[in-house]
């Protein structure tokens, strides 16, 4: 979840504080690779921290939560730096930590370059270490919170590669084709976490909609749940990619095209992203719409089939625009204009 950008207040922050026994090695370098995709940093080797907000929260109570369950101790607080002086030292952390993984990525985007320069170089391979390397590069970006220095340099590497690559276009998962096969997804269980938000109900639409039919989904921790397709998890297939929040990576992964699933997906990723990239009229809306559920709801299962049935009605309000501007609409608006009643289905426009 991305909370670049997204801090309540100057000076506050989430806390997780937490203590795994020593034969959970395995558990503890999960939660640390959990914690480093998050973008959140170590203070004084006691706690890890990120600028507060409602989904960097979220993002540490369910770490939390996996903790405890495997018989460990955590808590999540939040905090406010006493001075300008601490949250000075708070950033610099953040910034050192992400300036050493933009110069990673630039030791790797400068081979890169020198190899695209080779003429017997593969074109494929290059535009493949490319991807990676940008979706790579695009993860960090979303959670540098403090500005660290190398951003740009890596920026102009992979500009290069694309040049070299003969692409001319930013690579990322949204320019691929379809790489699953929609019948070998059917009749699934499909595992999310709990308290869903925007982006997991209307994944669950897009997936009930034009992927499994069937589906099932259930909530909790997928390396407990290994026969469920995992979606919107740490470290999913099916999860955020680059600039792409996991409606966006569904669309992609399965070939979705269809214009009322690629509007909602606009709709989703600036309300999941905490962007204004595509600004739809009805965003505001459906982000109240969605909050709203998630306080009359508190059941899991409840919470997402009333989601999935808000998504359905706004799709469905889109299929009804697409159909009333079509050209075969508009030869028959002459015809009401004659007294004839217009159809049950059209809206009056508000005044």
């Amino acid at each position: 979840m991305n909370v670049n950008g997204s801090s309540r207040a100057d000076g506050e922050w989430v806390l997780l504080l937490y203590l795994l026994p020593a034969r959970h090695a395995h558990a503890r370098v999960q939660a640390w690779r959990r914690l480093q995709r998050l973008g959140a940093v170590a203070l004084k080797n006691s706690a890890y921290v990120l600028p507060y907000s409602a989904e960097a929260r979220e993002d540490f109570e369910w770490i939390k939560n996996e903790i405890v369950a495997i018989g460990g101790q955590a808590m999540v607080l939040t905090a406010w730096a006493p001075d300008a002086a601490t949250r000075d030292d708070i950033a610099a952390t953040f910034r050192a930590a992400r300036a050493e993984d933009f110069e990673t990525l630039a030791k790797e985007a400068a081979k890169l370059v020198e190899r695209s320069a080779r003429p017997s170089a593969s074109r494929r391979e290059l535009t493949q270490a490319g991807r990676r390397l940008r979706e790579r590069f695009e993860e960090t970006v979303r959670v540098d919170f403090f500005a660290a220095p190398g951003r740009d340099r890596v920026a102009e590497l992979l500009a290069r590669i694309d040049h070299h690559t003969r692409r001319g276009a930013v690579m990322t998962t949204s320019t691929q084709a379809a790489a699953f096969n929609r019948s070998d997804y059917q009749g699934k269980t499909w595992l999310t976490r709990p308290r869903p938000g925007v982006d997991r109900m209307s994944s669950a639409w897009l997936i009930r909609r034009f992927i499994d039919p069937g589906a099932t989904f259930v909530f909790g921790d997928p390396l407990k749940t290994r026969d469920a397709i995992p979606f919107d998890t740490f470290e999913a297939e099916f999860g955020h990619h680059a600039s792409n929040c996991t409606f966006e990576t569904l669309c992609d992964r399965f070939g979705i095209d269809d214009q009322g699933a690629r509007r909602i997906g606009r709709i989703v990723h600036d309300l999941d992203l905490k962007e204004d990239r595509y600004r739809e009229a009805e965003a505001v809306t459906i982000g109240r719409m969605v909050e709203g559920l998630r306080q009359m709801y508190h059941d899991d299962q409840t919470l997402l089939s009333q989601g999935v049935a808000t998504f359905e009605a706004l799709y469905q309000s889109f299929a009804a625009d697409a159909r009333d501007s079509s050209p075969s609409a508009k030869r028959r608006a002459p015809a009401a204009s004659r007294g004839k009643p217009l159809p049950a289905r059209r809206r009056q426009k508000p005044s």
